[in-house]
């Protein structure tokens, strides 16, 4: 993939286009990086990737028992999910830090689009002084945002605006109570906030780059044994950490920690940008994620010893991260966690923190009741411009979504499906002109490398519907490594599937950092009045 020989950031492509419980011990005894890992024969064991879905900038916290992920999400809303797990290898949604990306009015897609901006690399952290979790991340290099909340799943509210940009920041709650920021890019800096969190008390340089390693962003802040850690990713290949002796402002001792290591994802990237995270029994474990487009970036998982002088080592298989290791040793979960895939058939009034909106939705012209309900929101022949298009990741390494959706309410002029969403799209869908109703397969949608559009879609298969009701499949394999396809079928009684239009092909460019996703949107192309409802939404895998 292109990321990766080159040294190329989002800070670049943009502006030209804490985890851990303070004070924890260290294990007592180190091990050789490149030991290989000899569990009993009985022993469980754990494949990677550990989560195949798009999770990238990982940082991550354990909180008594239960352990916590958050991760980046651009332009969709709402922002900043995080993910809950009992044993660092079963995952489930719990709910998103950012409830709505009040950021500006492109993030509504009104009069301007926030295509690639919004949540980046942000951290997650717990402060046990008053049980309170609390979010913080910068918007467009412009302002730091912090948001608070007493329990992961919600509600999340904003604590305060800092006027300075803390880019790619981890935040550490110190043993002490006391807020500090690690950010910046190439030149590492620490700030300190006041102890409400609320405004920055001081800020200093901390450690400039050698131009020998060349970028180094990604923050992540540790205290462990006294020492500061700050964890720096050198993107895409690359994991440094920083060590103080004298204190969160330091001075810091620089030490690689992996450089073009082998990743174990075949066709995926070097493991990276991630977070160390201490299990119940004092093991440690290192969080990254592989660059696996067309999917996006999904999370790998490994162990961590550390030298008697306290530096950490990842345990490597046969000289490279293991496609496999020894399960975490952590007490049983108190339940089985929900899984990634399945049905939803849009029970209750809410939707589940699986589903996230391409920007800001309109949220008088959508419900959920037992079904989900798209009123058109726009008037467009865009899809890039469609607000309330609703979207899921897509699980790999292939999966199949399927939709059964109820079209008798649309208009003239009105468009309806399931699309396979990123800066180069195609979807399966209804057209409603003149009193007809057709399934129709488009590709050709394409934006540039601005995010602006520069195809809205070209009709290359359709059929006669009538009947009101029908089911739309698409199908995504997304191997990483190159350019995947991506098929289109549909239904009419919910059984026998007829397939659409040529296969789309999904294209790997890293440069839209997110990855494919599943898209259910409705918008008119006339005037707005008509709707849709969603009965039924399945993600299955072979």
């Amino acid at each position: 993939m292109s990321w990766l020989h080159q040294e190329h950031t989002r800070r670049n492509v943009l502006t030209a286009a804490t985890g851990l419980t303070a004070g924890a011990a260290l294990p007592g005894t180190a091990a050789a990086q490149a030991v290989t890992p000899t569990p009993s024969a009985a022993a469980a064991q754990y494949g990677n990737p550990v989560l195949w879905q798009d999770f990238a900038d990982i940082d991550i916290i354990r909180v008594g028992d239960t352990y916590y992920y958050s991760a980046s999400t651009m332009h969709y809303s709402p922002g900043a999910p995080i993910l809950r797990s009992y044993d660092l290898v079963n995952w489930e949604f719990a709910g998103h830090s950012v409830p709505v990306l009040d950021f500006g009015t492109k993030y509504d897609l009104n009069g301007a689009r926030g295509y690639v901006r919004g949540i980046w690399a942000s951290s997650l952290a717990y402060r046990p002084s008053n049980r309170t979790y609390l979010w913080l991340g910068q918007i467009d290099f412009a302002k730091t945002y912090i948001y608070t909340a007493a329990a992961v799943e919600g509600p999340w509210s904003r604590l305060t605006t800092i006027d300075n940009a803390y880019y790619d920041a981890g935040l550490l709650v110190d043993s002490d109570d006391t807020l500090y920021v690690a950010y910046g890019n190439t030149t590492i800096s620490v700030a300190q906030l006041s102890p409400d969190g609320r405004t920055q008390v001081r800020t200093q340089q901390v450690f400039n780059t050698p131009s020998s390693i060349g970028t180094l962003e990604g923050s992540r802040f540790y205290k462990i044994n006294g020492n500061y850690y700050i964890f720096l990713t050198r993107p895409a290949n690359g994991q440094y950490i920083l060590k103080s002796t004298s204190g969160p402002f330091g001075p810091y001792t620089l030490r690689q920690v992996l450089l073009d290591l082998r990743g174990p994802v075949s066709g995926g990237g070097v493991p990276h940008q991630g977070g160390l995270v201490q299990t119940q029994n004092g093991a440690w474990h290192y969080m990254a994620f592989v660059d696996a487009y067309p999917g996006g970036r999904i999370p790998v998982l490994a162990p961590v010893t550390w030298t008697s002088d306290g530096w950490p080592l990842i345990q490597l298989v046969k000289g490279a991260w293991g496609a496999s290791y020894p399960s975490p040793a952590v007490p049983a979960p108190p339940r089985q966690v929900a899984p990634m895939t399945g049905v939803d058939t849009f029970d209750g009034t809410t939707l589940k923190p699986k589903w996230e909106w391409n920007h800001n939705p309109d949220n008088s012209k959508w419900s959920v009741n037992n079904g989900l309900t798209l009123q058109t929101a726009t008037v467009t022949g865009d899809l890039y411009w469609a607000r309330n298009t609703l979207t899921h990741r897509i699980q790999g390494p292939t999966s199949t979504a399927t939709i059964q959706l109820d079209y008798s309410a649309m208009r003239d002029g009105d468009r309806a499906g399931l699309a396979l969403l990123r800066d180069s799209s195609a979807w399966i869908g209804l057209k409603r002109d003149g009193g007809t109703t057709r399934a129709v397969m488009v590709n050709g949608l394409t934006m540039d490398s601005n995010w602006n559009t520069t195809g809205t879609g070209t009709e290359a298969a359709s059929a006669g519907v009538s009947g009101g009701r029908i089911w739309l499949r698409a199908t995504a394999d997304i191997h990483p490594g190159a350019a995947r396809p991506g098929t289109f079928s549909y239904s009419t009684d919910g059984t026998n599937f007829t397939r659409l239009g040529p296969t789309f092909t999904m294209g790997n460019d890293w440069r839209f950092f997110m990855g494919y996703r599943y898209a259910i949107f409705n918008h008119a192309t006339q005037a707005l009045g008509g709707s849709v409802k969603v009965a039924r939404f399945e993600l299955s895998t072979p």
